[in-house]
């Protein structure tokens, strides 16, 4: 074959790669790593979209604001973000504060079950000198593809981890504990992962999802987010879904926090719900939690439906839930304390044993609630076992 024969043989083979669509292989994301005495914020600050941020073993003493696309990875227990020993605030990107909420809607936005005491303001909830790491979009562009892996985050006087805007946040295998509010909280954003994740001893819930904290307003459908293989204990409930849709919790393990899973509605359109709770193991959240002006007290409580629809509890352990307080026993469904009633759930093949004042209790005046083969020993009214 002559040389002018193989130099056409290699132009048609390119051609007809091109042709078929055949393209280099994508460049391999960027890496950065951080080291104790570094500044992870620096580090994010100067990542482009799509890095990957390894913080080598060590405690760093700052708060991290995250605002683009990337990776933040640690060594797990070994990677542990502290506040920072002065609350000054760091040299991160600005961003815009939400406007605040009338105090009569903040207030009304607290008083269900898995609120903080004190409303929080949207200005305030990621307010970078009290939340470990902020994962913040915009009302005009969320930051989606965060992935948030293998770290801890503790102490914090509000959140361990708080986001707001964003689509596909992946946080696992995070520890989030002892912090003044909620362990792993978002809202007002879609198809949000979270797994294998510890979350402990924070004030409020370990894991919370809610449309939004500043307003009232109806459910928001979250296109499918998940919460899943996590280990909530010692928190005040370990799991709360408010005014959200179109999401499942399975897998979890909660125990010793003052409730298990929390999901609540109120009166506004659309309903919350829509959601799977399956496969969790919810023992023995005997932990007592004081009540205040707006709430009662909560102990022993495993799975609270209040102003909730078309949500299937299916394939629980739900056992050895006590406590004397009227959200107390193994599933209920609760009267709202806004009015708003649960309608058409289904309560299907759980085993719900050793629970007081009932394993079973169905309150208010919602229609279509079906409970169907579970195992246990007492219902609220009777006959339900």
């Amino acid at each position: 074959m002559t040389n002018r024969q193989i130099k056409s043989l290699m132009c048609i083979a390119v051609v007809m790669a091109a042709g078929l669509g055949v393209a280099a292989p994508p460049a391999a994301a960027a890496g950065r790593r951080v080291h104790p005495g570094d500044s992870i914020q620096d580090a994010v600050n100067a990542a482009r979209p799509g890095d990957i941020i390894t913080v080598m073993p060590g405690t760093y003493y700052e708060n991290v604001l995250i605002t683009k696309r990337l990776t933040l990875r640690g060594f797990g227990a070994r990677t542990v973000i502290r506040p920072p020993v002065t609350q000054a605030a760091p040299a991160a990107p600005a961003v815009p504060a939400a406007p605040a909420a009338p105090d009569a809607q903040a207030g009304a936005a607290a008083a269900a079950p898995g609120a903080p005491a004190a409303p929080v303001r949207a200005a305030t909830a990621c307010s970078q000198a009290d939340t470990g790491i902020c994962v913040m979009g915009t009302p005009e562009q969320s930051v989606n593809e965060v992935k948030i892996r293998s770290l801890a985050v503790s102490g914090f006087k509000r959140n361990g981890i708080w986001a707001s805007y964003t689509d596909r946040l992946s946080v696992e295998r995070v520890i989030s504990e002892k912090n003044g509010t909620w362990g792993i909280a978002q809202e007002r954003s879609t198809r949000g992962v979270f797994r294998g994740n510890i979350a402990r001893d924070n004030t409020e819930s370990g894991i919370f999802i809610a449309n939004t904290v500043e307003r009232e307003g109806g459910a928001t459908d979250t296109l499918g987010a998940v919460v899943r293989r996590n280990t909530l204990t010692g928190n005040r409930i370990g799991v709360t879904v408010r005014r959200v849709r179109n999401l499942s919790v399975s897998g979890n393990l909660l125990t010793g926090n003052c409730g298990g899973v929390f999901v609540v509605g109120d009166e506004g359109e659309p309903g919350a719900g829509a959601m799977t709770i399956r496969g969790n193991r919810i023992h023995e959240n005997n932990k007592f939690c004081k009540g205040n002006s707006r709430l009662p007290d909560i102990q022993g409580v495993g799975i609270v439906l209040t102003g909730a629809e078309e949500t299937v509890v299916r394939g629980n352990s739900i056992r050895g839930n006590v406590g004397a307080s009227p959200l107390s026993g193994g599933i209920l469904l609760f009267k709202s304390f806004v009015g708003a009633t649960n309608t058409d759930n289904v309560i299907q093949d759980n085993v719900v044993r050793d629970n007081q004042p009932a394993d079973l209790a169905n309150q208010g005046t919602g229609t279509g609630n079906r409970f169907v083969g579970n195992r246990c020993g007492t219902s609220v009214p009777a006959g339900m076992c």
